[in-house]
Parts: structure tokens; C-alpha cells; sequence
């Protein structure tokens, strides 16, 4: 899961929201030197990670970029995944995505001096390039992968990716549909936090 999932898991509590952010830079004990409901967001995102890799939905999802992407797949698939969320966010929230992303920035500057340095380079362009938003779009997607393989060792084939998502969308969006239910599933149940769903329609 990227940026957008892992905000989405970590429920209304804004301490959780930042620790979960940050999870991938705060390495090993270091999250002991937060405060308590930052130390939990930190272990949610670490959970969250354990349970998406080794999740079937996720690896049947990684086989359509594995040609062009090798051992990177999986970073494809979190952000296709986030492109699914993003696209479809009124299935699984009822405050609309660009509010759900102002709120967020607001609670991340709000405690921009308790981010990792590498969290504080970046906050900045990913506010201004909206780029939680812009995911909804294959064109956004686009970008994000290509900001990526400009700053990681992620291979430069964003064009690929795209062209292998097109290509296999209904079968990855139904993977991604099934891994989301039981994610949710296993943070409300797991980590006690309560996700803020849309009411389900009454026929």
C-alpha cells in the first residue's frame, strides 16, 4: 500500500495518521522516541505492510509488471492499488477525497518538526503537486511513477506500467477490491481503530 492507502487505514485519530505516514523512515526502535499514539500509527504501518505482502490478491496482482519491473513490481502495484482507492474513493469513504486531503496535509504540516528528515524534504512538492488527488487519474499515476524512478532505483518504464494496467484493469481492480475488504478488516479487528465508511445503501 502507498501514501493514500495507509492514511485511509489509519482511521480518524490525526496522532495515528502522522505515525502511519512516516512508518517506512522510522527504522527498527526508533519509533520508541515518539509519543505513544505516533509509536501506534508506526506499528500500523508496519503491520499493514506485513499483511499486503504476503496477501494472494497483492502477488497475482504484481505478475502483470513483473516483465518490465522485476523485483520492483510490488512498488508498482501499491501505487495502482492507490490509483484504485483514489478513483473509486466514494466506495470507501463518505468525505470526499479532496477534503480527505486538505485535512490530512493540514494534521502533516501541523507536525512538520516531529517528521523524519526525508518526510520533511518531500511534504512539501507532494502538498503542492496534490498528489494524493492526482492518483485517481492514469495520468497521475503516470507522474507518480516517474517522479519515483527519478528519485529511487524504480526503472524508468512508467509508459510500461501503464500499458500492462490498461491492459489487465478489470482483473487487478477485482484483486484490488478483495484485498481491501479484508485489510479493513484486519486493522478494525487487529489494531482496534474504526475506519470511516460510507453507510451502505438501503434498497
Amino acid at each position: 500500500m502507498n501514501f493514500l492507502a495507509h492514511l485511509y487505514l489509519s482511521g480518524e485519530s490525526e496522532e495515528v495518521k502522522v505515525g502511519n505516514f512516516i512508518g517506512d523512515y522510522v527504522k527498527g526502535r526508533q519509533y520508541l522516541a515518539y509519543p505513544e499514539p505516533v509509536q501506534k500509527g508506526i506499528l500500523l504501518h508496519r503491520s499493514i505492510d506485513w499483511f499486503t505482502d504476503r496477501h494472494p490478491a497483492v502477488r497475482q496482482s504484481q505478475e502483470p509488471f513483473r516483465e518490465a519491473y522485476g523485483r520492483y513490481a510490488g512498488i508498482v502495484t501499491d501505487l495502482v492499488f492507490d490509483h484504485f482507492l483514489a478513483a473509486r474513493w466514494p466506495d470507501y469513504s463518505p468525505v470526499r477525497l479532496r477534503d480527505f486531503t486538505r485535512h490530512t496535509h493540514a494534521v502533516l504540516l501541523s507536525n512538520f518538526r516531529e517528521l523524519p528528515p526525508q518526510v520533511q524534504q518531500f511534504l512539501p512538492f507532494m502538498i503542492q503537486s496534490r498528489r494524493l488527488e492526482t492518483y485517481a487519474t492514469a495520468e497521475g499515476l503516470g507522474n507518480a511513477l516517474a517522479l519515483m524512478s527519478n528519485h529511487t532505483s524504480l526503472p524508468p518504464k512508467s509508459r510500461l506500467a501503464l500499458l500492462a494496467l490498461e491492459a489487465n484493469r478489470e482483473l487487478l481492480f477485482h484483486f484490488f477490491q478483495e484485498f481491501m475488504t479484508e485489510i479493513t478488516a484486519f486493522v478494525e479487528h487487529n489494531h482496534q481503530i474504526k475506519i470511516n465508511r460510507p453507510e451502505p445503501v438501503v434498497l
